[in-house]
């Protein structure tokens, strides 16, 4: 089918006229002429046409407005008052029927459309604004449907008149400045792809798809209610602000419903909010196809429900959700039927909190809605059919026999329905505003404002496009409430956040808890100053979370094949923590710390060595002192007893200093006790190895005496003048002095220092003495070592001397002892943790010492005070 043709056939089903008008598109006039017999042709849109005669034949198929008035300037509107159309089948054989609407009346519409009369009459009596202009209206009943909204758009936009004129200049009466409309999404749509070639201006009062901020697609397109890019947000935060995270998302199937969905699914999304279940369904669908989204309903586990629906839609859902005992679900609701009065029937929806359009005050507004004569409601098909819903009567002779005929005594003040409630002005304030938006438009495109008076042109006649650009520019404040529109055509976006409470009386009242401004900064768009009613009169925040919050102390793992917000709880591993809630990750302590029990904090970890303050501690430091006790008592007894054989024959001087090394190596003990630092570490080490090393070459002085001294007793033997005291004295410096050139060259190279250990134990520090360089370290235990070994192998040559007192036996066992403890103490220190090891150290210093002092002197001191008798010359000298 060719182009034009098919406009031939958009005109006729949508009913405009007969087929005798048609366009000439392309240079298809001739084509046409010979088809239709179509004699002239006007511009339409751009199109280039002749402009003779113009016929069209008005059938019943034009739809008269539903309220109408003339004025110098015409504002068209468009009202979903009837929810359905007459469905009527087009078989392109006859002329199609006029579309008709049915069902039953929407009170709340029809006084959307009634406030669009009142706010033109207002202008029409104002002073200030077109002063001498009148504004007349032409407003029609959409029904909720796409062809006819249209329908209507065609209609307005063609400026189509009862009478038409067949001269070359086309009548300009009935074309509309601006058209305040539509309420849904849907429909705002249809219409401003068809107004937008035309540059007339649509602006909405209840349309809030996001879409139609596209300036691309809808150049012409205005709202006074913000879109639902906001409103979405919105939600999303409401919905992370009170903590659920596990949620139910319902929706029109419808550009209102999908798209604002899609707008908060994005938010929720960044809020980290899962959704269990989305549901769509439209009021036309099925009833099966309702049953079974409130039955996801029933089913489902999330306990807070978002929507995003017209009041059509989830009227039809709460019904059949009524109709069978459903969980208690917390609603959330957009301002499409949060707000919606007709909704509060149902009461098990009580504690359902929503996004609304703020409350207004319209002075006048209640007093031109309750006045209507019994003249102009039968003169208006619309109030005719108001009026007779609402008393339940007929008026005048459409009544049949068995019906009550309305008198006129019917008193509407008395009628409580959406149409009379003026308590609760949210988007009639917006039908208001947008009347005003428009006539503000018109105002600065033909009145010129001087310092004290207005002059108004309503001779020269304007474009639509004039109020189009001028309509970008308004600003403005009507009953303290601003007026603007940004580079989109939106308002600035604030809401209330309203309530579903029982009052006293058992019924729903709308309350405002709360208020939402997206121009504030990030994070102070809310303000909740009253105290919200829950679900089932709850004073606490219900709950709905797919899985409980983790915790500080544990981590989310996530459950396989389940939403992010489904997850499992599992505790921080050792050594790491978690301080907040819902963690995704737990992260390590500092190396100093170490987590608390409950894994939530890192606390500085406990620092560990051998202390004065420890029962291991004390009882070493009291060995440590009880040996050089010892060792200074025995001093005491050889020193008093110095004269005594026993004394003189076992080299007393070499005894003396043996003693007094021996009491070093008891007092050096100490030094490994108590905090580590620089000095204490470099004195441990090396003063244990110098005393040692003074000790045992006191030993190995004393074993080579009692060598010499048996060489000495062979016939022609002089050795002894080899090894006299000099010689003695000699051997022990010489031995020592080794010992601390190795001790020397240690701490010069590499000296050991105070370290903190974080190895050995996780959850503590043990601070302990580095070794610096090791190889210092073991050079000092093995020269030890070497001259201990050395001093056992001469006592063992020794222990077999004939004399009745064996010094040799002696020193062999406390040699074997020496040996014997230190060869243990290298495992033993290697594996030992922390202070342990430390205590390692001193026990094979203190065993060692213990060794030579009692294997040495014990005996000496027992003859000394307990045997005098064995402590004679005769006595030293028997053989065995």
């Amino acid at each position: 089918m060719e182009i034009s043709a098919l406009f031939t056939s958009l005109i006729w089903s949508l009913g405009l006229c007969e087929l005798n008008l048609a366009f000439a598109i392309n240079g298809s006039g001739n084509d046409l002429k010979q088809r239709t017999g179509f004699t002239g042709y006007r511009t339409v849109a751009g199109v280039s046409t002749e402009a003779s005669s113009v016929k069209c034949k008005l059938r019943g198929a034009v739809r008269l407005p539903a309220f109408s008035m003339d004025g110098d300037y015409v504002i068209g509107g468009v009202f979903s008052i009837h929810n359905y159309k007459h469905t009527a089948e087009h078989n392109y054989t006859i002329m199609p029927e006029p579309l008709k609407c049915t069902g039953s009346i929407d009170y709340r519409k029809l006084r959307f459309s009634r406030a669009m009369i009142f706010a033109i009459e207002e202008i029409n009596n104002s002073t200030k604004l077109l002063p001498g202009i009148k504004l007349g209206y032409r407003i029609h009943d959409s029904c909720a449907s796409i062809p006819v909204a249209v329908h209507v758009a065609f209609q307005l936009s063609n400026g189509l008149d009862p009478v038409f004129y067949t001269g070359a200049n086309c009548s300009q009466s009935g074309v509309v400045m601006a058209i305040v409309g539509e309420s849904g999404s849907t429909l705002s749509i249809s219409m401003s792809r068809i107004m937008g070639p035309f540059n007339i201006p649509l602006v909405s009062h209840f349309s809030t798809c996001a879409c139609l901020s596209d300036k691309q697609q809808f150049p012409s397109f205005f709202r006074t209610i913000p879109s639902d890019h906001f409103q979405a947000d919105a939600l999303a935060k409401l919905v992370k602000h009170f903590g659920w995270t596990w949620i139910g998302a319902i929706h029109s199937d419808s550009d209102y419903g999908n798209n604002g969905m899609a707008s908060f699914l994005n938010a929720a999304e960044k809020e980290g909010i899962c959704v269990e279940y989305i549901e769509s369904f439209y009021r036309t669908h099925p009833r099966s196809k309702i049953q079974r989204v409130a039955d996801v309903v029933r089913r489902s586990t999330a306990m807070v429900i978002v929507t995003f629906a017209a009041a059509a839609e989830i009227g039809l859902l709460l019904e059949e959700l009524s109709s069978e005992p459903s969980p208690p679900r917390q609603w959330l609701g957009s301002e499409a039927w949060a707000t919606n009065p007709d909704m509060l029937r149902f009461s098990f929806c009580a504690g359902t909190i929503g996004v609304g359009i703020q409350k207004s005050v319209i002075p006048g507004l209640r007093e031109f809605l309750l006045d209507l004569s019994p003249s102009e409601v039968a003169a208006s098909p619309l109030l005719t059919g108001f009026w007779e819903d609402v008393f339940n009567c007929r008026l005048g002779k459409s009544a049949a026999t068995d019906e009550t005929v309305c008198d006129g005594t019917e008193d509407i003040q008395t009628v409580k329905s959406p149409y009379t409630d003026t308590s609760q002005l949210r988007i009639t304030n917006m039908v208001y505003k947008a009347v005003y938006a428009i006539a503000h438009a018109i105002h600065n495109a033909v009145c010129q404002d001087t310092n004290s008076t207005t002059q108004c042109d309503k001779i020269t006649r304007i474009e639509s496009k004039e109020v189009l650009t001028h309509l970008k520019k308004v600003n403005f404040s009507q009953n303290g409430y601003d007026v603007s529109f940004d580079a989109n055509g939106d308002p600035v976006a604030t809401y209330e956040l309203v309530n579903w409470q029982k009052s006293e009386s058992g019924s729903i009242e709308l309350v405002t808890v709360g208020f939402y401004d997206a121009s504030l900064p990030v994070g102070q768009e809310f303000r909740i100053n009253k105290n919200i009613t829950w679900v089932e009169g709850r004073t606490q925040v219900p709950v709905s979370v797919c899985s409980d919050s983790c915790h500080p102390g544990t981590r989310k793992v996530l459950q396989k094949g389940k939403p992010i917000c489904c997850y499992d709880c599992i505790p921080c591993p050792e050594g790491e923590i978690s301080n907040v809630t819902d963690s995704p990750d737990c992260f390590p302590c500092p190396k100093e710390f170490w987590p608390n029990s409950q894994r939530d904090t890192c606390f500085p970890k406990p620092v560990e060595f051998l202390s004065f303050d420890e029962v291991l501690g004390i009882i070493l430091a009291a060995f440590s002192l009880g040996g050089a006790c010892l060792a200074i008592i025995t001093a005491a007894v050889f020193f008093h007893h110095r004269t005594s054989p026993i004394v003189r024959a076992n080299n007393s001087e070499l005894s003396f200093l043996l003693l007094f090394s021996l009491t070093l190596c008891f007092l050096c003990s100490l030094t490994f006790i108590g905090a580590p630092s620089d000095w204490s570490c470099m004195l441990r080490h090396t003063a244990f190895g110098i005393t040692f090393v003074l000790c045992i070459s006191c030993v190995l002085g004393k074993t080579i005496v009692v060598l010499m001294a048996f060489k000495a007793t062979l016939p022609g033997s002089n050795v002894m003048k080899w090894f006299g005291p000099p010689q003695q004295r000699l051997t022990v410096v010489s031995f020592t002095f080794i010992q601390v050139l190795i001790c020397t060259i240690w701490l010069v190279v590499s000296p050991p220092f105070p370290k903190k250990n974080l190895t050995i134990y996780k959850e503590r520090i043990i601070l302990e003495c580095a070794l610096g360089s090791a190889i210092g370290f073991w050079a000092v235990l093995g020269y030890i070592g070497l001259l201990a070994v050395f001093c056992l192998v001469l006592a063992v040559l020794a222990r077999k001397l004939p004399d009745n007192f064996n010094e040799a036996k002696l020193i062999t066992f406390s040699m074997l002892i020496f040996c014997a403890v230190w060869i243990t103490f290298i495992p033993a220190y290697v594996s030992s943790p922390g202070k342990f090891t430390v205590a390692v150290e001193i026990f094979a210093i203190l065993a060692s010492s213990f060794g030579l002092i009692v294997c040495i002197f014990a005996p000496k001191c027992f003859i000394i005070l307990f045997k005098p008798d064995k402590n004679t010359k005769k006595h030293l000298m028997n053989k065995n």
